[in-house]
């Protein structure tokens, strides 16, 4: 797992932390900032390519709680809930199958968290072009957890 947050692709936070709870922003399946695909499922990107692109979006939300932990995965007690959505054709109806990619992209980082309850969803476009994006909220241990900024300041 990196130690740098994905950066975000607009005027938002990669992950926020606020008492118990972490939350990261949709993450689609970048390295250094590059998608490493594009497309649409069922259309021009196979399912196993999106099963693969749906583990690195997951394990991206996850080094996004983590960083935002200050680089401590293991303060992450629980995953709570994970939202996929899939850029697919009409007609795709192997959602859960894409998502599947997304829950081993967990295990493969934190073997020994109980998988989060989920929902995979079908869209017709995602930024950039990304086939996948992978939302994550998590139970996170510690009170000391990083305070954000104050409300109507910025980072």
């Amino acid at each position: 797992m990196s130690d740098t947050a994905p950066r975000p692709q607009g005027d938002y936070r990669a992950a926020v932390v606020d008492g118990g709870l972490a939350m990261s922003a949709g993450m689609t399946p970048r390295v250094d900032g590059r998608l490493t695909v594009t497309g649409v499922v069922g259309l021009d990107v196979a399912l196993s390519a999106a099963q693969e692109a749906a583990g690195l979006a997951a394990r991206n939300a996850i080094t996004a709680i983590a960083v935002e932990l200050g680089g401590a995965p293991g303060r992450i007690r629980r995953l709570l809930r994970m939202t996929v959505y899939v850029a697919c054709a009409d007609g795709f109806h192997e959602l859960s199958k894409v998502a599947d990619g997304a829950s081993a992209g967990l295990r493969a980082v934190l073997p020994d968290t109980a998988l989060p309850v989920r929902s995979a969803i079908g869209v017709r476009s995602l930024p950039g072009g990304a086939p996948v994006e992978v939302e994550l909220t998590a139970a996170v241990d510690g009170a000391d957890a990083p305070s954000q900024a104050p409300f109507g300041t910025r980072p």
